[in-house]
Parts: C-alpha cells; structure tokens; sequence
C-alpha cells in the first residue's frame, strides 16, 4: 500500500495546489504578478514546463530507482494541466497557438508513459497504439482540415475527460506495477479513452448547430440496442447502454440552448426519451419481473408517456414554474429507479420501486433540473474527474461482473440527485 499512499499524497497536494492557484487568480494583484512574469506563468509556458516535468518524471519512473518521486512529479503535472485553462479565461491570454498546444502536451504527457506500461506488460500493447494513432491522428491531420475549412482546433468535451482519463490511466498503471494482485482494468479504461478519442476527433467536424439532433439520434439508437439487449437476457449491458442514452440526452439539451438546432430536434427528442427512458426499462421489467411483469411494465410505459406529454403540453409553457425545475420526477431518472432495481431487487420489491417512480414521474412534486441547474454549479475540473471516476467505477464493474454493486451505484446515484437538489427547489 505504499505506492498508494505515494498517489493519495501526491494527488492531495496537487489538487491543494490548484485550488488555491484558480483563487488567486481571481486576485487583481495576481494578475498583475502573472502578466509581469509571463515567460514563467503564461498558459503556454505552463504548457511546456508541465511537459518538461512529465518527461522528467518518465525518466525517472523507468530508467531510475526513484519511482515514487516520479510519480509525485507526474501526478503534479497532470494537475497543472487545469492551470493553464485558469490562466488564460482569468488574465484573457487564449490565443490560437493556446489550443493547438494545450491538448498536444496532454498527449505528450500521457502517451510516453502508457507506451512505457504497455512494454512493461500491465497494458496491451495493440490497444495503446491504437490510442496513440487516433490521438496523433487528430491533433496534426485532423486539425490541418479543421484550419483549412476554418473550424475551430479547440478540445471539446470528449477530449477533455479523454485526457484527464489518461491521467488516471498511468497512475492506475503505477499501482498496478507496484500491486499486480488488484484486478486489473486498465485495458477496459484504455477502451474507453479510445472511444472518447474518437468521438473529439469525428466531432471537431460537425456543425454546432447539428449537436443537439445529433445526440437525440445516439440517445435513440441507444434505446433501440437496448431493447435487442434485454431481448437477449444481456441485462446488465442493456442497462449500462441506457444510462450512456441518458448522457446523451443530458447535454442534448444544452447543445441546443447553446448553438441552436433544427425543426426537427424537439420531436427527436421526445421520441429519444420515449424509447430510451420508456419502452428501454419496461421491456427490462417485462423480462425480469416475475408473474405481473407485463402488467408493471406497461404501467410504467403510461407514466413515461403521461410525463413526456405534460411536460409538452403543459409544463412547458407555465409561468409559475421556475426555469430549471421539473414538475414531477424527470423520466431518466424514473428508469434509473427502476434499472437500478432490476439488478438487485426480486420482483415484488422491484414491483413496488416501479410504483414509486411512476408515482414520482406524475406528481407534482418539483425536481431540479441535473444539466441545467445542478451541472452548473459544478466546477468543470470537478465534472471532468467526476466523469472520469464514474468511467473508472463502471470499468472495475464490468471487470466483475458485478450487478449488484451496478444496481446499488445506479439507485444511489438516483438519491443523491434527489437529495442534491432539494437545496436549489428551495430557493
């Protein structure tokens, strides 16, 4: 436990560091400190030295018996990779070069050492180079097209929590060199940053204003695989496929508030939601659920559609109900109630958590609204690791097979939203 104690410690100061560096430049006289001494603190010179830093830290970790110091240096680097960012919104020093350079020295942050792991036999080979393709891929060929047609280089949110996941990533591996007993789930959290890669890469190309229709589509199709899923008693993929649906609705949303969207997006995310937080759970219950399932699932169809309908027709357009909040419990987080359920409860109990959530989806009972109200007032560089840690979670899980530790986070995470956000319906 030793090595692990090196990584709580050096990531404990880390993050100390960084909090209180994103205060003080708040700070009129840091400011000032920062714009005077720019050869040291300039976004792009935090760029370099945290590269330099990562490189010295690779060295040393490898070639060097000093393992722990290097994991400390490396792990402070990772954090500066916040800092950079902090800089250049407080003191207004975004430039061009900025956003090509900042995610190119993520990669030469990350990439050495997973390369160095991959040799050292904790993560495959063929996997990582896979990654170093994509992420090589993108930051020369692709941003070269992205100039030419003059779209924006900038990271995007994939490649954001992509890159803090690769943080991780080596220092899961440097605990899983030092502790090879663990279970080892590097290679499925490697998978993951390969699809994020990916989708930063595909999604530099589309237009903004085709986001928000783009994820309702995703949010259906994922629905629809999950409906095959559960047809094929492949429950616990079938469910995992519905929370990713759920992500997608989540910013769908904030896509269209933020870039706008065509005609036809409002009716492709009503029928998302149907199929996905409707049709997707009940066919799940109708499955598992015992003698009264197909009478429980069809209940449960009704209610998601009686919300959906009244949140169209009425909710919609009421003056008394303030901007963020829901009337009645939102449908996804109804389905998680009953996803969540299905892994760990026998059918009556499962049975009568159903009856609950439709009765929450059609009450008047207030609920907060998770993207628009709660996200926001969640620092990025905290929902960045927080998506980076439920990623973490959900591949140790699978790793397992354990559904019923998934079905107590599902049904937890669903409480801790109700209980969040009973401060904001207050107010």
């Amino acid at each position: 436990m030793e090595r692990f104690f090196v990584i709580a410690v050096s990531a404990a100061i880390g993050t100390a560091f960084f909090l209180w560096f994103s205060r003080a430049v708040k700070k009129q006289s840091m400011r000032d400190y920062i714009m005077s001494h720019q050869w040291l603190l300039h976004p792009n010179s935090i760029c370099y030295w945290r590269t330099a830093m990562a490189a010295f830290g690779f060295i040393l970790y490898f070639f060097t018996p000093y393992q722990s110091v290097a994991i400390f240096i490396f792990t402070f680097s990772a954090i500066l990779d916040g800092a950079d960012g902090v800089v250049a919104r407080g003191c207004n020093l975004s430039s061009l070069w900025g956003e090509w350079l900042d995610p190119m020295c993520d990669k030469l942050t990350y990439l050495p050492p997973l390369i160095g792991f991959a040799y050292a036999g904790i993560i495959s080979i063929e996997l990582i180079w896979v990654l170093v393709t994509i992420e090589f891929v993108g930051q020369f060929f692709a941003r070269r097209i992205l100039t030419w047609i003059k779209f924006s280089g900038a990271a995007n949110n994939f490649g954001k929590i992509k890159a803090i996941i690769c943080f991780g990533l080596v220092i899961l591996c440097a605990l899983m060199d030092k502790n090879p007993e663990f279970i080892n789930i590097t290679d499925e959290v490697l998978i993951a940053c390969i699809v994020l890669s990916s989708a930063s890469v595909v999604f530099k190309f589309i237009p903004n204003r085709l986001y928000a229709d783009i994820l309702s589509v995703l949010n259906f199709g994922c629905g629809v695989t999950s409906l095959i899923l559960t047809h094929h008693h492949h429950f616990a993929w079938a469910i995992c496929i519905i929370i990713t649906g759920q992500l997608f609705d989540l910013f769908d949303g904030r896509m269209a508030l933020k870039h706008g969207g065509t005609k036809y997006g409002p009716y492709l995310d009503d029928i998302a939601d149907f199929v996905s937080f409707g049709l997707a759970p009940a066919y799940v219950i109708v499955q598992i659920g015992g003698s009264l399932a197909w009478v429980v699932g069809g209940v449960f169809i009704i209610g998601v559609a009686f919300r959906l309908i009244r949140f169209i027709a009425m909710d919609k357009t009421r003056t008394d109900l303030p901007e963020g909040i829901f009337n009645g419990l939102p449908s996804p987080a109804g389905a998680l109630i009953v996803l969540g359920a299905s892994l760990i409860a026998t059918p009556g109990i499962l049975w009568g958590l159903t009856s609950v959530s439709v009765s929450l989806m059609v009450s008047h009972i207030r609920f907060v609204h998770f993207g628009r109200v709660i996200l926001k007032q969640i620092p990025k560089p905290v929902f960045f690791l927080i998506s980076s840690a439920i990623i973490l979670i959900l591949s140790f899980i699978f790793k397992t097979k354990n559904a019923e530790m998934f079905g107590y986070l599902i049904l937890g995470s669903v409480l801790v939203y109700m209980i969040a956000g009973r401060r904001w319906i207050r107010q």
